[in-house]
């Protein structure tokens, strides 16, 4: 998969913020509009919403939380997007 950077401007202190929710979220905000730019073209649309509640309230930011805990318990918590998409093409034959 050849890969492309995309670079755009954006308010200084929107920056500051977003990167402090994706922090809340436990990931990064490259990982955030990587993930974002993935689901736009596989849905054709914008698919989903994801907002700050209280963990009791948000139970996918929970189940996030337990898969990474998993993923560091196994020790699988450092691999590479390609090395997980090879995962789950072996998994599909």
């Amino acid at each position: 998969m050849a890969r492309a950077l995309v670079q755009f401007r954006a308010d200084e202190a929107e920056k500051i913020e977003a990167i402090q929710i994706c922090e809340k979220l436990g990931m990064s905000l490259p990982a955030y509009l990587r993930m974002c730019m993935s689901r736009l073209v596989q849905e054709q649309g914008v698919p989903f919403s994801m907002k700050l509640m209280p963990e009791t309230e948000n139970p996918g930011i929970a189940a996030m939380k337990r898969a990474s805990r998993i993923a560091a318990e196994r020790g699988i918590s450092d691999m590479t997007l390609d090395e997980i998409n090879a995962e789950i093409a072996e998994a599909r034959k």
